[in-house]
């Protein structure tokens, strides 16, 4: 497989990065913020299932750890496999969240724009709620 077309999407957040990654890396919250699992996330042993308009979709998470990963793997029914790199680093006193959105092989432009625009009104959506936590 060629590579794919990539683009960094990210936002910077006032609040500590390590309260914002504890609150990206609980699982359960994350349809607060990621509209894509708005209908809710549940268990299933090491995976999570997301019901979604192309069926339940499997998502695997990176284990907790110290450097800020939030990556997780989809798959999709029809067996595609979507690795989604989500970071969270320091910045100055703050946060900066990032996320590597690569561009599907049967994707057009304007589904890869709109692709973008979802994380990035995300990754807005989880500033809101961290910075008003204060």
């Amino acid at each position: 497989m060629a590579t794919m077309a990539a683009r960094i999407i990210h936002i910077s957040i006032a609040r500590d990065w390590r309260h914002v990654y504890a609150f990206m890396a609980d699982h359960e919250k994350m349809p607060l913020w990621a509209a894509g699992l708005s209908t809710g996330l549940t268990r299933d042993g090491d995976e999570w299932i997301a019901p979604g308009p192309l069926g339940n979709a499997r998502v695997r998470f990176a284990p907790d750890n110290d450097f800020g990963v939030v990556d997780h793997l989809v798959t999709l029914e029809n067996g595609l496999k979507v690795h989604n790199a989500l970071r969270v680093v320091p910045n100055g006193d703050g946060a900066e969240v990032m996320f590597t959105l690569l561009r599907q092989p049967d994707m057009n432009d304007e589904q890869f724009a709109a692709d973008a625009a979802a994380v990035e009104k995300d990754l807005a959506t989880l500033k809101s709620i961290m910075e008003s936590e204060r």
